[in-house]
C-alpha cells in the first residue's frame, strides 16, 4: 500500500511540475537515426529543466513538414519552432509566418557561427533569419577496401582520378565503381557551388526577384553530360541501376564502391561498413584546373513562428540556447554525421581527447568544406519556389539519364520551366523587399 500511495504522490506531483512547465512544440521533417537523435535532444533538454516542456513532432520529411506548417499558421495553430529545409528559405522568409531569430534572442553570440553554417540564412544585412541546426554539406564516401582490391591505392581527389580508378575497378571485375541518384542538390548545387558557377542570375537571387536560371550554359552542363557518358561506359550507376534500388544502400552494402553524399549519412554508413570494409570520408571532388569555393551548407535551420504568447517564445528560445551548447552539438554530430555549426565546437571535440574519433570523422572535413573561399555565387541560393524546382530538374535530367532526350535539351527545358516559376513567384512578391 505504501508503495501504491508512493507512486501515487509522485505522479500528482510530476503533473503540477508539467502544468506548470510552458508548453512548446517544435516540428522537424527528418526519419530514422536523425528523427531519434532529435527526440533524443529533446528529453534531454525537458530532462535539465523544468520552467520549459518540449513536444518534438516528426512530420515525416522537410516538404510535409513546411506545408503543414504553413497551413497550421494559416488556421492559427501553428508550432512555436519548425524546423525548415534549405530549398524553401526564401518562400518562408517571405511567408510572413516566422520572426528573424536574431531579434528575438538579440544577445546571441552570431557571430559564433561558423560562415558556411550561417551565409544561406542571413539577411542582406547580415543576421541570422533562422538558427542553422542539423548542417550537412557534400562529402565524397570511398569503400578504401575495394579500392584496394582494384589496384588504387591512393583516394581519388578529383572527378579525373575518380573515373580513373572507376575503369581500374570495372576491369578487375566490379559492377559499381561511383553511384550517385543524380540529385539536384548534389549534381546542380553542390557542384556549382565549389566550382564558383552561378545556378542563376542575380548571385543566386539574393540580389532580387528578377532572377533567371543560367546553370544550362555553365560547366555543369558539361558535368551531367559526363555522368550520362560515364553511365554508358558502366563507370557510374544511378540508384535505379544498383541492386538494392538506392544508391546510398547500395555503397552502404559494399555493392558500390564510391559516392558522393550529405555528411548526414555518415553515420549509417560507417555503421553499415564497420567490420566489413574501411570507410573513408573527404572533401567532394573537383574537375582539375578548377579552383576550389565552398560547399553550401544543406539540412535544416530552426525557425521562430509568429504569434505565440511570451512564455511560449521563451521556452523557444530555451531550446534554442540548449541545443547550441557544444556538448549538445557535439552528441549530435557524433549520433548523425552532420556538422557543427559554431566555431568552438571544434576546440571541444579536441579538448575532449577524441578529436581523431570516428564518431566525429564528419566536423572538420565539413566545415572546412564549407568555409573554403566563396564568391556572390557561392552563398547560397535565395530563388522563390525553389523545392518545385528541384523536382523539374530531377524531371528533366532523368529523361536524359534514360536516353529521351539529350542533357543540353534536358537542361534548357529545366532552365526554360524554371523561369515560368521565378517569374510567378515575383507577380507574387511584386514590390516586396527581399529581407
Amino acid at each position: 500500500m505504501k508503495i501504491s500511495i508512493l507512486a501515487a504522490a509522485a505522479a500528482l506531483t510530476a503533473g503540477a511540475c508539467s502544468a506548470q512547465a510552458a508548453n512548446i512544440e517544435f516540428w522537424y521533417g527528418n526519419t530514422g537515426v536523425v528523427e531519434k537523435a532529435i527526440q533524443d535532444q529533446c528529453a534531454a533538454f525537458n530532462a535539465a529543466q523544468s520552467e520549459h516542456h518540449i513536444t518534438c513532432v516528426g512530420q515525416g520529411s522537410y516538404e510535409v513538414s513546411m506545408q503543414k506548417a504553413i497551413a497550421a499558421f494559416r488556421a492559427k495553430n501553428h508550432p512555436v519552432l519548425i524546423q525548415f529545409f534549405d530549398a524553401g528559405t526564401l518562400d518562408l522568409m517571405l511567408s510572413d509566418a516566422v520572426v528573424p531569430v536574431q531579434e528575438e534572442l538579440p544577445d546571441v553570440k552570431w557571430d559564433n557561427y561558423i560562415t558556411g553554417a550561417r551565409a544561406y540564412y542571413e539577411t542582406s544585412g547580415g543576421k541570422l533569419f533562422a538558427q542553422p541546426y542539423n548542417a550537412s554539406t557534400l562529402l565524397f564516401y570511398t569503400n578504401k577496401t575495394e579500392l584496394q582490391k582494384a589496384g588504387v591505392t591512393e583516394t581519388p581527389k578529383t572527378w579525373e582520378e575518380i573515373i580513373e580508378a572507376a575503369r581500374k575497378l570495372k576491369a578487375s571485375g566490379h559492377a559499381c565503381p561511383f553511384t550517385t541518384d543524380g540529385d539536384t542538390w548534389r549534381v546542380l548545387e553542390q557542384f556549382s557551388a565549389r566550382h564558383g558557377l552561378p545556378i542563376a542570375s542575380e548571385h543566386n537571387g539574393y540580389d532580387g526577384l528578377d532572377a533567371e536560371y543560367v546553370f544550362n550554359t555553365t560547366f555543369a552542363a558539361k558535368h551531367l553530360q559526363n555522368l550520362v557518358d560515364w553511365r554508358k561506359e558502366g563507370l557510374v550507376r544511378l540508384a535505379s541501376d544498383t541492386k538494392a534500388g538506392n544508391f546510398t544502400a547500395a555503397f552502404n552494402a559494399g555493392e558500390c564502391a564510391m559516392m558522393e553524399n550529405s555528411s548526414g549519412s555518415y553515420t549509417a554508413s560507417a555503421k553499415a561498413l564497420d567490420g566489413k570494409y574501411e570507410l573513408t570520408v573527404g572533401m567532394a571532388p573537383m574537375y582539375e584546373g578548377h579552383e576550389r569555393h565552398n560547399t553550401f551548407v544543406g539540412g535544416a535551420s530552426i525557425y521562430i513562428m509568429k504569434g505565440h504568447g511570451k512564455a511560449e517564445i521563451k521556452g523557444a528560445k530555451a531550446f534554442l540556447d540548449f541545443v547550441r551548447d557544444p556538448k549538445q552539438q557535439m552528441a549530435f554530430t557524433s549520433a548523425t554525421g552532420y556538422v557543427p555549426v559554431t566555431n568552438d565546437v571544434m576546440e571541444a571535440i579536441a579538448k575532449s581527447g577524441e578529436g581523431q574519433s570516428p564518431k566525429y570523422a564528419t566536423a572538420a572535413v565539413g566545415i572546412g568544406s564549407m568555409n573554403e573561399p566563396r564568391t556572390p555565387d557561392t552563398r547560397g541560393i535565395r530563388l522563390g519556389f525553389y523545392v518545385q524546382f528541384r523536382q523539374i530538374f530531377m524531371e528533366e535530367t532523368q529523361k536524359a539519364f534514360a536516353g529521351e532526350k539529350t542533357m543540353q535539351a534536358a537542361l534548357d527545358s529545366a532552365k526554360k520551366r524554371g523561369d515560368e516559376l521565378l517569374r510567378r513567384f515575383e507577380q507574387t512578391y511584386k514590390g516586396v523587399k527581399l529581407p
